[in-house]
């Protein structure tokens, strides 16, 4: 008795909080086939992915899939076995699968419908694929017949990718991906030092001229906004929350919260419907996230001891100014 032989089969269904974007994105990458052949796949009709597949060799397409955002599923190849060519152990196989519904399955895409002599999926005259399939395995390694037409459900050619990345790309300046808590505190120094610096010269302009100032300095506050909510939301991204959060930012005592939880909540360790891991921090990002943090302490101490240091001062001068008055020379 030979043994079970699986496909993989989908119907277009994600994995729950996957958006279709991202798992579109990430089968294009493990299939790596073309964008147009993988939406073809999400027409709600099912697809067998890979076919004739030992049980192993099926859970791991099975695992690397599922991960990928694609509800799949492993079913027996009930199609793997047909044959119109009698031998001395087999009988003559049907056009094609058959349950006691009376439905079959077509032997090429696993489309499920009425029992029919043409497949309403890709297409296909059942006995006639069934009678070529059987033709090209007897005349085995004979030239490869010439390509059939291309069926816009026809699944992806190439072998799955060895796995998703492991981390993300990081980019500043956009609103897709992922960064970490660290990284978030290191950008957000580094941009605010930046901007700091930037305010300058606007200052300098507006004292010459109010109106090339304010301009220079309306420039200057509003690409901090946008960079500031860029860096923003792929902190949220990690977090697995939606962007938008990021506007109860401009809520009153709700953006005290909002950024609380930024700095104290860790992401998903995994991959997440925004995308994979961000990669590990490097240490230059680390010595600007933990000297961000111990700026306003350092500020505290600065200020504990230069500020009785200035009273002292003062009240110095205060005094040596009486004496100074109640002296006679300093009177006239």
């Amino acid at each position: 008795m030979s043994e079970a032989r699986y496909k993989i089969v989908f119907d277009g269904q994600l994995m729950p909080e996957m958006a279709l974007e991202t798992v579109k994105d990430n089968l294009a990458r493990l299939f790596k086939s073309d964008q147009s052949k993988i939406d073809a796949l999400f027409s709600g009709s099912p697809v067998a992915l890979k076919r004739d597949l030992a049980e192993a060799e099926a859970d791991k397409y099975l695992a690397a899939l599922q991960k990928a955002g694609a509800l799949v599923r492993k079913e027996q190849d009930m199609a793997v076995g047909l044959s119109l060519v009698d031998g001395d152990d087999q009988r003559p196989a049907e056009p094609a699968a058959q349950d006691a519904s009376g439905e079959m399955e077509c032997p090429k895409c696993g489309h499920r419908q009425v029992k029919a002599a043409e497949c309403a999926a890709c297409g296909i005259i059942v006995e006639k694929y069934l009678a070529r399939q059987a033709q090209l395995a007897a005349s085995a390694p004979a030239a490869p017949a010439a390509a059939e037409q291309p069926s816009p459900y026809s699944t992806p050619k190439a072998e799955v990718g060895e796995a998703l990345p492991e981390y993300g790309p990081l980019k500043v300046f956009t609103v897709n991906g992922r960064i970490g808590r660290v990284r978030y505190l290191g950008w957000s120094a580094v941009m605010t030092l930046l901007f700091m610096l930037l305010y300058v010269p606007a200052l300098i302009a507006m004292s010459v001229s109010p109106v090339v100032g304010g301009l220079l300095l309306a420039a200057v506050v509003i690409a901090a906004m946008v960079v500031s909510v860029q860096i923003g939301v792929q902190r949220l991204h990690d977090l697995n929350w939606s962007g938008w959060l990021w506007l109860l930012m401009l809520v009153p005592v709700a953006n005290m919260v909002i950024a609380i939880l930024m700095l104290v909540v860790p992401g998903s360790s995994e991959a997440n419907r925004y995308g994979p891991p961000p990669p590990p921090n490097s240490t230059a990002v680390k010595v600007l996230a933990f000297g961000w943090l111990l700026l306003p302490v350092i500020v505290g101490i600065l200020a504990a001891i230069a500020i009785p240091q200035y009273q002292d001062y003062v009240e110095s001068a205060q005094q040596a100014e009486q004496m100074l008055e109640g002296m006679p020379e300093y009177q006239e």
